[in-house]
């Protein structure tokens, strides 16, 4: 389950973005890509509430999707210069200093309207609202002056190349056919993709398109394809993988024949039947998954060779040791690697293959009692230093923090590279000639995030070095290394500063060139009146210190506390609402309460993300308690300073928030007196298996722990107030959550207020929809806070 925020690529979870100021009334384009005005009147500290809705948030048009060229002259990156969601390719050339418009689609791009119903679910997976362009890819074949780039687009993959400024329609995509995942091979001279669900490859220079796997038309299969449970809960969307040297491809068979079709019911349309309908192998806690083969295919095409390997399949087998492919790298000499992991989330392998024969290979396996993060931290190294053999970096919590070890082709390790009460976040670049290790982490503090770089040489027997910290402003940093390990490019916002993209030197993070630059003094912000959230401290009832985010109404004009107060919440492992960036600054809906004389406040209880697994792992098999209890204490020490006061207090949240603010209303009566639950899991048992089995165990073995996780469970507790919120085509979280509570309701004679959208999704997507859901979200706050 991943939160639903704002994102093109702006949100929590992934930043970048901004642009030069324009005039304040200037059309601007929203989510469904319809042009609206904004109305604002004589008082400059109006809030109209359309601005909740409007999209780019406040500050979030800068550049994203930043790149280097092969050869390191041009930075590339998408950007929209209307300050709308439609983007286009842009470039940086280092020896002018100029930015160029290299890409801009006569069409328009992708609308929303225009691509398939299946690269709907992906956006929908990915939380992706950018329109336009939203992906391309760097060609690095033939002379190195050519300079050249990928652009998938809903008719079509195009190639440009910026040398002669000529646009080649390389293959034609349609909506019954649709080009799916189109990947460029590391020499650049194939491209390769699915269509009809099976994987393909072009050959570029002849234009000679081959099929590659075969028996999925009418049938339960699909090849290269990253499954649901890939995209939505392992962070996976890619389902086949090049090999280093362009001759081979490694990709998925998915089988889904074992797991009951959920049919979802269009019942917002005025047709029924097959269009007014749609079913999805959906795996709930407790049942089979979807079956995932590996196998390896010859670009010229010929047999498949399938790895030992067999994940998934296991109806509620707790003790399956091969649930789940999380991960698939290639090494130096066409080395073949999984990560599989168990379906208790217990145990992670690390498989070696060899691609002729399928045999495998176990060289390295990571266990722990709480429960294995996935991540992309495994990087391959032509030479380990120790064993003076190739190796490769692995991330590790087993110290109860993620850390960096080096270890040898046979999963030996070497020893440490990092250490302490801190997490690495990413592994941004590896220079192994210079034996340097780049990486972002939390050494600074865990609300931040910055680039760091240690040795390669591992500390066994001896200190470890400290890390040396690149990046200098305090907030976010957001990093992009070049090819020759000399300069990268830092996306950088915190609280105080909307998001800027500066070149820098990798050798002591000195300042290059400012390549996009946004004053904070623009119209939208002075007329909104924005202040950013005060962040504070406090504890939970075990002495964990918590963060929190403060957003206090103007004294001034609402006098002195108490306020009614509204508690924003999310409280899901995997996630951090509260930090030094700017995304706590533009959240619009706590902005636009603020300025109703509404305190609003923000916390991140235990078993929420970057704070090490101890203080993520208190959610296990524990939903609903500390999650819930952390929040009471949070407003109790606001009541205690007096900004605060009981019956006065209300939540809101999407999706576990949704979940987390029904059940804290329910748990906590005297102290809550209503609550706003979008999108909202009511009972687990109703969850799909990846995400719920690893935090809440499977439901065999959990019954009690499931039982008090639901909000039916405490239903009869309420006294306040409950809005649901949901789309009745949720494919995620179904809106047979939303009925099952509401049963729930009727049979506790509770009464309840319900929003329902027929026509949309996890989050609503129209405009008018969501315009709809803000009006009716602050009524119902208005009448009952």
């Amino acid at each position: 389950m991943h939160p639903v925020g704002t994102n093109t690529n702006t949100g929590p979870r992934k930043r970048l973005k901004r642009s030069r100021s324009y005039p304040l009334d200037m059309p601007v384009t929203v989510a469904d890509n319809t042009m609206v005005t904004p109305k604002y009147d004589e008082d400059c500290s109006s809030f109209p509430l359309e601005e909740i809705v409007r999209y780019p948030l406040p500050g979030y048009v800068a550049p994203t999707s930043v790149s280097f060229s092969p050869d390191d002259n041009l930075i590339a990156y998408l950007f929209s210069p209307d300050h709308s969601l439609s983007r286009k390719v842009f470039c940086f050339n280092m020896e002018t200093g100029k930015h160029e418009l290299v890409f801009s689609p006569a069409d328009g791009g992708l609308d929303e309207s225009n691509i398939s119903e299946e690269e709907k679910l992906r956006r929908e997976r990915a939380r992706e609202r950018g329109l336009g362009v939203t992906r391309y890819e760097w060609v690095k074949m033939g002379s190195v002056k050519k300079k050249m780039i990928m652009v998938p687009l809903p008719d079509g993959v195009y190639f440009y190349d910026l040398s002669c400024l000529k646009v080649d329609l390389k293959l034609e995509s349609t909506p019954t056919s649709p080009i799916i995942d189109p990947h460029l091979s590391p020499d650049g001279c194939m491209l390769a993709f699915v269509r009809d669900y099976e994987l393909h490859v072009l050959d570029l220079l002849y234009k000679k398109e081959k099929l590659l796997t075969y028996g999925a038309k009418g049938s339960t299969l699909t090849h290269g394809l990253a499954e649901y449970i890939a995209q939505e809960e392992m962070d996976r969307k890619n389902g086949y993988w090049w090999s280093l040297d362009s001759k081979f491809i490694a990709f998925t068979e998915v089988d889904s024949s074992e797991i009951p079709l959920y049919r979802i019911m269009h019942q917002g349309k005025s047709s029924v039947g097959p269009d007014a309908q749609e079913d999805h192998a959906y795996p709930f806690a407790g049942a089979s998954n979807a079956k995932v083969r590996l196998g390896v295919v010859s670009i010229a095409g010929g047999p498949i060779t399938w790895m030992d390997l067999l994940c998934g399949g296991n109806c509620g087998a707790a003790k399956s040791e091969e649930e789940y492919l999380a991960r698939v790298n290639w090494m130096p000499g066409n080395v073949l690697t999984a990560q599989v992991l168990n379906r208790n989330h217990t145990k992670l392998k690390i498989l070696r293959f060899d691609i002729k024969t399928g045999q495998r290979k176990v060289i390295f396996v990571e266990e722990h009692s709480t429960w294995i993060n996935l991540h992309d931290c495994f990087t391959p190294l032509d030479k380990a230093v120790g064993s003076g053999s190739a190796g490769f970096l692995w991330a590790s919590e087993k110290t109860g923090y993620r850390h960096l070890y080096l270890h040898d082709m046979d999963g030996t390790c070497l020893g440490p590279l990092t250490e302490g009460d801190w997490m690495v976040e990413q592994i941004a670049g590896v220079n192994e000639a210079a034996g340097l290790v780049y990486f972002t982490a939390t050494l600074g503090g865990p609300l931040e995030s910055h680039l760091y770089c240690v040795t390669l040489v591992p500390g066994k027997g001896h200190p470890l070095s400290d890390p040396v910290r690149l990046s200098h402003s305090n907030g976010k940093h957001v990093v992009v290394l070049n090819h020759q390990m000399q300069s990268f490019i830092d996306i950088h916002d915190s609280l105080a500063c909307p998001p800027c993209v500066f070149l820098c030197s990798l050798h002591d993070g000195s300042l290059i060139t400012t390549l996009y630059d946004q004053p904070t003094g623009v119209p939208r912000f002075k007329r909104l009146q924005f202040e950013p959230p005060e962040i504070v401290q406090t504890k939970a009832n075990d002495g964990s210190v918590l963060y929190a985010a403060l957003y206090k109404p103007d004294e001034r004009k609402f006098g002195p506390p108490p306020y009614k107060t509204m508690i924003s919440v999310y409280g899901g492992p995997g996630v951090q609402l509260v930090s030094d960036s700017w995304i706590s600054t533009v959240d619009m809906r706590a902005q636009f309460l603020r300025s109703k004389g509404i305190l609003v406040w923000k916390l991140d209880n235990r078993g929420s993300a970057r704070r090490g697994l101890s203080f993520e792992g208190a959610l296990k098999h524990n939903f609903g308690r500390s999650d819930a209890e952390d929040q009471l204490s949070g407003v109790e020490w606001l009541i205690k300073q007096g900004l605060a006061k009981a019956g006065k207090i209300g939540l809101y949240g999407w999706s576990y928030g949704g979940y987390l603010s029904a059940m804290t209303l329910a748990r906590f009566p005297d102290i809550f007196c209503c609550a706003v639950a979008g999108a909202p899991v009511t009972a687990w048992d109703g969850y799909d298996t990846f995400y719920t089995e690893k935090y809440m165990g499977l439901p065999s073995e959990n019954p009690s722990g499931y039982e008090f996780g639901s909000v039916m469970y405490h239903v009869r507790n309420i006294k306040g107030r409950l809005l649901i919120v949901h789309g009745m085509i949720d494919e995620n979280v179904h809106f047979r959550h939303t009925a099952r509570l509401v049963n729930a309701f009727v049979a506790a004679g509770k009464p309840y207020e319900l929003l329902i959208f027929p026509d949309e999704r996890h989050m609503p997507r129209r405009l008018r929809d969501r315009i709809y859901m803000e009006e009716r979200i602050w009524e119902f706050i208005d009448r009952n806070l």
